[in-house]
């Protein structure tokens, strides 16, 4: 709910997903959770349809993801709730889905060190493994986890079973690297190129900077 230039950070990422057809959302709350119910409520004022689930404990993006279990019958997107996406990225993901139809999607950004998100290790179109939080300096990719999927409901089999990391936390990219590894999963690869948009609002000096900036406001708008 972290305010750029007149809405929450949450309502970009509603409206570039609203953008690529979607229309039920599952948001994931926990933390003061009343100002997300209270501002979004149903949806209806974006013409969508929200639900909420809450997670009481902070266990993780597995952890959240296995909240929503019974509400999700089929292949879903998931995002962060702190990330900014160029709006065609959502788009390119849903047509990917529509015209090849693989159960997993994984989308990346290329940066110079992937420490502070989960390295991406790829051959050809798809991944091979994901390393979340890679010693500083110590990855061989320059592809990051840009934090967009699409997913087959397959992914509650493996999140019901794995244990917890070096955080303690549930991890949804080691989820999808051991369905890779463990059921050979078929992961593909969706990477941003360098015109299209990616901001961290996780991140206190970066979102400082998108609130001084407004050249960024132009990737978020339909197309």
């Amino acid at each position: 709910m972290l305010p750029l230039h007149g809405k929450p950070a949450l309502e970009y990422i509603i409206m570039g997903i609203t953008n690529a057809g979607i229309r039920n959302f599952i948001l994931v709350v926990g933390y003061q959770k009343e100002q997300i119910i209270n501002y979004f409520e149903n949806g209806g004022k974006w013409g969508i349809n929200i639900e909420y689930v809450e997670q009481s404990n902070l266990n993780g993006t597995g952890g959240a993801l296995l909240q929503c279990e019974s509400l999700i019958s089929s292949h879903f997107v998931v995002t962060w709730g702190d990330t900014l996406l160029d709006y065609r990225i959502y788009t390119e993901i849903v047509n990917l889905f529509k015209n090849e139809g693989y159960d997993f999607i994984l989308t990346t950004n290329f940066t110079e060190d992937p420490h502070l998100g989960a390295a991406v290790y790829t051959k050809g179109e798809y991944c091979t493994e994901i390393i979340e939080k890679p010693q500083k300096g110590k990855s061989e990719s320059n592809l990051n986890n840009t934090g967009l999927f699409i997913l087959s409901k397959q992914i509650f089999e493996i999140l019901h079973i794995l244990e917890p990391s070096e955080r303690g936390e549930i991890e949804l990219p080691d989820a999808i690297g051991k369905g890779i590894k463990d059921k050979k999963w078929k992961v593909r690869i969706l990477r941003m190129d360098d015109t299209q948009f990616r901001g961290d609002i996780g991140n206190k000096v970066e979102y400082e900077q998108l609130k001084d900036d407004k050249t960024w406001l132009e990737f978020l708008k339909f197309k």
